[in-house]
């Protein structure tokens, strides 16, 4: 029994009856679930893992405690920052004090404050100048339709990279906006998506500048990590929610459906699937989802990113004047920060290694890819980097009900074509999830929009 409402779930024999059935335990489901509790609907969430949380998930590796997934918290997620008032979660910030290391394509490292990395002035100023390009043409979007921006067909039938080229011949400018969609974002090279999906990634954000400042994206942390925020979720809901129950079959028809799980039947009126776009292949339809769905889903893909957390007695960096923030689209990790825990006297450092360094890395046995990721590392912040505490490294691309990070993206073209049915009900099911979002696309705050977008549709229906 949840805090907010009754369960009021009848099964009559083997098939369980509710208002409304939840595919998936992760933000955007659990919002969409506690949404409709709380305005008086039965539900079931029904979630194949054996935990809440979805890509959100907390755990204590070596004794520290890491943030595997997602973690961080930006002043403009309104969504989330509801969320965590609502459920009366504290925040803290992130360190941040010191110069931060960019390193240049031929290995020179470089202290710098603010935001603009430390590179000639003719790169400096055309970074400057794609920035401002970015924000205008993000800015004339809507990020829940970037399908209709203006010149949209011509900008999703190109490459992001084949775009900055039109744009500039300086190419450290190139590498570095790329950076900050491709590696940091989409966890794709930047020939892998469209210029329509780079633009789409910075409006969901506010704007390109946003993405660039990582005093602003990358604000805020949840104290005890940003899966308390499922977990509470889980808590207020009770036992309507169900771990370890993958959904194997949908039956539907225009007036409700019928969902196969863990050999338990399930019937609603209404079905929120609730986990990324390609999962949904994993589920059998009957009858089959429209075939444009079925392409759709065909022609979004995740990233590939291994987020590693490298722990240490000290955070020896602050004693060097280091934020521990580092930058560089030459080295194995792109980026890194300080990610120490707000009650912990050992330092974190956490960093990201994605795209093409990640299938190198990935080429590699566990061994060797710790040390090549460790002596990137050391690039940024010395040798010291070379003799951590724990190590570990997140693989997402390694976890069978995810399969890469942070989120699916289109290939190029394929926004336009299918974007408008990405958050089109068939019949009694929704699909919804931070991969399909407008604004925080492919964030928490992304998440628990779409859960709410998809209580109030049932509701209003």
């Amino acid at each position: 029994m949840g805090d907010d409402g009754p369960m009021d779930i009848e099964e009559p024999g083997n098939v369980v009856e509710t208002d409304v059935i939840v595919v998936g335990a992760g933000v955007t489901g659990l919002t969409a679930a506690r949404r409709l509790q709380q305005a008086g609907r039965s539900v079931v969430v029904l979630e194949a893992r054996d935990r809440v949380g979805g890509r959100l998930w907390t755990d204590t590796v070596d004794g520290v405690m890491l943030e595997l997934g997602g973690q961080w918290v930006s002043p403009d997620q309104d969504a989330l920052l509801a969320m965590l008032d609502e459920l009366d979660l504290e925040t803290f910030s992130r360190y941040r004090e010191g110069k931060s290391v960019y390193v240049t394509r031929d290995g020179e490292r470089r202290l710098f404050e603010g935001e603009i990395f430390p590179v000639p002035p003719h790169t400096e100023a055309e970074i400057i100048r794609l920035t401002a390009i970015l924000d205008e043409l993000s800015a004339a979007m809507d990020p829940a339709r970037p399908w209709e921006a203006p010149d949209a067909v011509r900008l999703d039938r190109m490459t992001f990279g084949a775009w900055l080229a039109e744009q500039t011949d300086d190419q450290e400018a190139r590498d570095n906006i790329s950076l900050f969609i491709g590696a940091a974002m989409l966890t794709k090279p930047d020939h892998a998506f469209s210029a329509l999906q780079a633009v789409h990634m910075a409006a969901s954000a506010g704007g390109f500048s946003n993405l660039v400042d990582s005093e602003f994206i990358l604000d805020r942390r949840v104290v005890g990590g940003l899966q308390v925020v499922p977990t509470e979720l889980a808590t207020h809901l009770g036992d309507i929610v169900r771990t370890s129950a993958p959904v194997s079959a949908i039956a539907w028809d225009g007036d409700a459906a019928t969902v196969t799980a863990d050999g338990a039947t399930y019937r609603a009126s209404h079905v929120v699937v609730a986990v990324p776009p390609t999962l949904v292949s994993r589920i059998t339809f009957s009858p089959p989802l429209p075939a444009l769905h079925q392409q759709m889903r065909q022609h979004q893909s995740f990233g590939l990113v291994i987020k590693v957390h490298v722990t240490y007695a000290t955070p020896f960096w602050r004693a060097d004047g280091l934020s521990g923030t580092a930058f560089s689209p030459y080295q194995v990790a792109h980026e890194a920060y300080d990610n120490t825990n707000h009650d912990e006297d050992r330092g974190t450092l956490v960093a990201f290694v994605a795209g093409d360094q990640a299938d190198a890395m990935l080429r590699l046995g566990a061994e060797e890819r710790r040390e090549r990721i460790l002596a990137s590392l050391a690039t940024y912040y010395g040798p010291a980097t070379l003799d951590p505490v724990a190590y570990y490294e997140s693989d997402w691309a390694a976890e069978d009900l995810t399969a890469g990070a942070y989120a699916t993206s289109f290939d190029v073209g394929s926004m336009t074509r299918y974007g408008a049915l990405l958050r089109e009900p068939v019949g009694p099911l929704q699909f919804v999830s931070s991969d399909v979002a407008g604004l925080g696309f492919q964030h928490v705050d992304g998440g628990i929009r779409m859960g709410a977008e998809a209580a109030a549709h049932i509701l209003g229906s």
